[in-house]
């Protein structure tokens, strides 16, 4: 299906794009990558009168280190962050993650930021984000806001991003020397989660001294299971014991039922998961 008729806008920097946002409201829709907009264009379930590309803004793409963080433009592709070697000495679960985004075709188009601030429960970067304690630097016509990772997911495809705002980087602070695994399952290859695990875990003498657990597909938003992550500190990093903080991994979650699975399948799975991943990131 050909999409409705739209004007079509690329501005090269921030505030062009901001001042753009401002002009036509709601009827401006952002495009990033395009990999989730495009197709919602053209099965015509939104007809904005106005794309805004944000592709032309080089200072939306990139990597680098700012202290004890690393800090990802909003624009920024999943091959870019898949390979890049800061996240994966620094953020090794980001990169995990990305290697399970769709295929390679998508991975090359599409952004990380636009994948965060399309906020779908069955998307492989949210969990990560907030396992790893992101922050989410928002940009307005008044100036920019940075918001934590537990304050940036709202709701079903909704986010802190704010009528007229754009996400222009996500800051990750540094987990340098932990373990990581994200553990997905599926039916079929480039499938959306049905249910995932993202884990970073820090062991210290073959005991687990920190540790960092989120849920994929396990509610309307991604999930921080705390209570997993309080079971396994201080625990050895073996399988009886974490099969007993895995048990913790449902405390909290409301999963969907739909043709995948229903609900009680999915806390199935995310308890094996849990376990599965965190001894993968415990090297156990």
């Amino acid at each position: 299906m050909i999409p409705v008729k739209f004007d079509y806008l690329a501005p090269t920097t921030v505030q062009e794009a901001l001042a753009a946002l401002a002009e036509h409201g709601d009827d401006a829709k952002v495009m990033a990558g395009g990999q989730s907009l495009l197709p919602v264009l053209r099965m015509r379930l939104n007809a904005p009168e106005v794309v805004v590309d944000l592709s032309g803004i080089a200072d939306l793409r990139g990597i680098r280190e700012d202290g004890d963080a690393l800090v990802i433009g909003a624009m920024t592709t999943h091959h870019d962050v898949l390979h890049d070697p800061l996240v994966k000495e620094h953020a090794l679960l980001l990169s995990l993650a990305e290697h399970e985004v769709a295929d390679a075709q998508i991975r090359h188009r599409g952004t990380f930021g636009g994948a965060l601030a399309h906020a779908d429960p069955a998307g492989d970067l949210g969990a990560p984000a907030l396992a790893l304690g992101a922050e989410f630097v928002i940009a307005g016509q008044s100036g920019t806001r940075t918001v934590a990772a537990d304050d940036f997911f709202v709701d079903l495809f909704e986010t802190a991003v704010a009528e007229g705002e754009l996400l222009t980087e996500i800051r990750v602070p540094k987990h340098t020397g932990w373990g990581a695994r994200y553990e997905k399952f599926v039916r079929v290859a480039h499938q959306w989660s049905i249910v995932a695990v993202a884990a970073a875990v820090r062991v210290e003498g073959g005991t687990i001294s920190e540790a960092r657990v989120g849920l994929t597909n396990m509610g309307s938003i991604p999930i921080r299971a705390r209570s997993v992550e309080e079971a396994l500190i201080g625990q050895p990093a073996t399988e009886e014991a974490v099969g007993r903080a895995a048990v913790h991994a449902t405390d909290g979650t409301n999963p969907p039922s739909d043709l995948n699975g229903a609900a009680d399948y999915r806390h199935h799975l995310a308890k094996v998961l849990t376990r599965r991943a965190v001894l993968a990131a415990a090297g156990a």
